[in-house]
């Protein structure tokens, strides 16, 4: 693609050409663009497209079989594909790299201070411990981690996942870079914290002088971001414009299509909205006043401590419902998961499934309920056995529960492939050669091959791209309209929900807040959390909700030491004195909505009285 550089006055990084290869496949063709000092620009493309191999490539840190074909990667004038050495200099120092999985990327027996600090005397030997030590919290802070002294001496584990983005962030700050790039570093996060990230990689750019490199996979986060958008497909670059220009004339028929595929929140489309649901018919599940702490022990410390994971949800699921859960990460998703599923038990509380206790089931029981609720889980490569063929992992539930001979499970299996897209020859292949998507089409596959009535999906689309996650979702409407399933959709992603679930529950530190048809909570949130949530939600649409009033600032109260009151008082815009005194009940607003909120009229029924005593029980 040429570039239009006329009238640049000034580049820090001038890429002409760059062109990459695995073996003998090309990866990125003919790659040029410009970036000038404190700007922002940000990539755009779908799993495949080569972002990641083009961060890594400017970073110095292609590994066999990638290599650099041909073209120029130019760094303040100076080639470094033709100087390697020089390149190897400036990485990590001039140009630094922040990736997606900050909790790979930390040293589990070091405290996040003392990794800090032997980067940067690393980088400056001539610097003292203590004036690293000060530096590395000034860092800390322009970040805001919340009492960065003290957690300078915390572990990696003791950080929430977007305080370890926050933490990657500094150690690439640490060497002053004229240059960061930033790969995927918001997709693993939920959207208050996304929020955050990106609200901190504009105030970085301002304060530090820093140019930002800001690859991803979500177009309204990149719009969000930068200044310039440029969006790559199958290994070219093929539009480059501000977010503005890109979003009101694209100029190629990816780029519209990108566009055209993005589901709304606010203005029409498809949603889960209309899906008709019958309340008079018994619920397939009903969860009340359940609850959940589990035991740590803090290191060096003696004793142990209770975190309060989930406490008191409610909710009911209806036959042909699609519910949602959302809520920021550590807010009790995963773990009411486990509690739904009779992974674990719970303290307090009941899960009935199609009027039968879970929570008090037998492990005999339980075993035979499971044929009727099925779950498939969020990461598609770690929860597949990589040495078993495709026919086999699908034939195994058949065999626990010793359904058919080996000819029928065999034509089952194959007949559930077909039925979520996955071609025949791939029976006796293994999962290794399989793409993300494919893979949450063998999931999937895995979890109905047993006919269940209830499908719990625990954040199953989070790690697929735009496009992948659209087929998906295209996958279980069809499945839904042949099997009649029930779906519970445990999420982050609002748009998804918002798309897919006819009823929302909202959780926070948890609790459920607020449980509500899905049009009443996208128009009409009960909670300043929701509210908080939906102003975060990455969109083109013009929003409903203003994140200057709305976006959450810092961290969540630790779930091991409650505050009295409500949860969210202290981070909630419209707090008074009541919140931080009493925790609100979960009350009916209307027809088929609850809150749990004092900003609401009181209603003449709580249905359920949440009291401080239970709130530190």
């Amino acid at each position: 693609m040429a570039l239009d550089t006329t009238g640049a006055t000034e580049t820090l990084l001038c890429v002409r050409g760059l062109s990459v290869a695995a073996g003998e496949k090309p990866i990125l063709t003919d790659i040029s663009f410009d970036l000038a000092p404190r700007s922002i620009l940000s990539v755009i493309g779908e799993s495949g497209s080569g972002k990641t191999v083009l961060a890594r490539a400017l970073a110095s840190w292609l590994s066999a079989p990638l290599r650099v074909t041909g073209g120029e990667i130019r760094f303040r004038g100076r080639d470094l594909v033709a100087d390697p050495a020089h390149a190897r200099s400036l990485a990590g120092r001039e140009i630094a790299y922040v990736g997606g999985n900050p909790a790979g990327a930390l040293d589990p027996t070091m405290t996040v201070g003392a990794q800090l600090v032997e980067k940067l005397r690393a980088v400056r030997p001539d610097m003292s411990a203590d004036a690293a030590r000060d530096k590395a919290i000034r860092l800390l802070e322009a970040v805001h981690i919340p009492s960065a002294g003290r957690r300078f001496h915390e572990y990696p584990f003791q950080y929430s996942g977007g305080m370890m983005q926050r933490a990657m962030i500094v150690d690439a700050l640490i060497s002053d870079p004229a240059l960061l790039i930033a790969d995927n570093i918001t997709q693993p996060l939920d959207v208050t914290v996304a929020a955050q990230i990106l609200k901190l990689m504009r105030e970085l750019n301002h304060d530090f002088s820093t140019a930002i490199l800001f690859i991803c996979s979500s177009l309204p986060v990149a719009c969000d971001a930068s200044d310039e958008v440029m969006v790559l497909h199958e290994g070219r670059v093929v539009e480059r414009q501000t977010p503005a220009a890109l979003v009101a004339r694209p100029g190629h028929a990816y780029t519209k299509d990108l566009i055209a595929e993005l589901p709304t929140l606010w203005q029409g489309g498809e949603t889960g909205a209309g899906r008709g649901i019958d309340r008079n018919r018994r619920a397939i599940m009903s969860v009340r006043g359940l609850a959940k702490a589990y035991e740590v022990r803090a290191r060096g410390q003696a004793g142990v401590s209770r975190v309060q994971a989930v406490r008191n949800v409610e909710f009911d699921v209806f036959p042909g419902d699609n519910f949602g859960v959302v809520g920021e990460s550590g807010c009790g998703k995963s773990s009411l998961m486990r509690l739904l599923t009779g992974l674990e038990r719970p303290d307090a509380g009941s899960v009935f499934f199609e009027g039968e206790n879970v929570a008090a089931a037998s492990p005999k029981r339980l075993r035979a309920l499971r044929r009727k609720f099925q779950l498939v889980l969020q990461d598609p490569y770690g929860c597949l056995p990589p040495q078993s063929a495709i026919g086999a992992i699908l034939e195994e539930p058949l065999k626990i529960h010793r359904i058919g001979n080996a000819a029928e499970r065999r034509d089952r299996a194959r007949a559930v492939m077909a039925e979520v897209g996955l071609s025949d020859s791939l029976y006796r292949a293994l999962p290794t050669g399989l793409s993300a998507g494919q893979r949450q089409r063998l999931n999937v596959a895995r979890a109905m091959i047993l006919e269940p009535r209830l499908l719990i999906m625990d954040e199953t689309l989070s790690a697929l791209d735009q496009t992948e996650q659209g087929k998906l979702l295209d996958l279980f409407d069809k499945l839904q309209a042949q099997h009649g399933f029930t779906y519970i959709f445990i999420s982050h992603d609002l748009t998804m929900v918002r798309q897919v679930c006819s009823r929302i529950a909202v959780m926070y530190l948890g609790e459920t807040v607020e449980v509500a048809p899905n049009e009443r909570l996208f128009f009409d949130p009960g909670h300043p959390y929701s509210r908080a949530l939906l102003s975060a939600a990455p969109t083109l649409e013009e929003r409903r909700y203003r994140p200057e009033d709305c976006l959450l600032e810092g961290e969540p109260p630790s779930p091991i030491d409650l505050p009295p009151g409500c949860a969210f008082a202290s981070r909630c815009p419209q707090a008074f004195d009541r919140c931080r005194a009493e925790n609100p009940a979960l009350r009916a607003r209307g027809d088929h909505a609850l809150a749990a909120c004092f900003l609401n009229p009181d209603p003449d029924i709580a249905l359920h009285e949440t009291a401080t005593e239970t709130t530190h029980a």
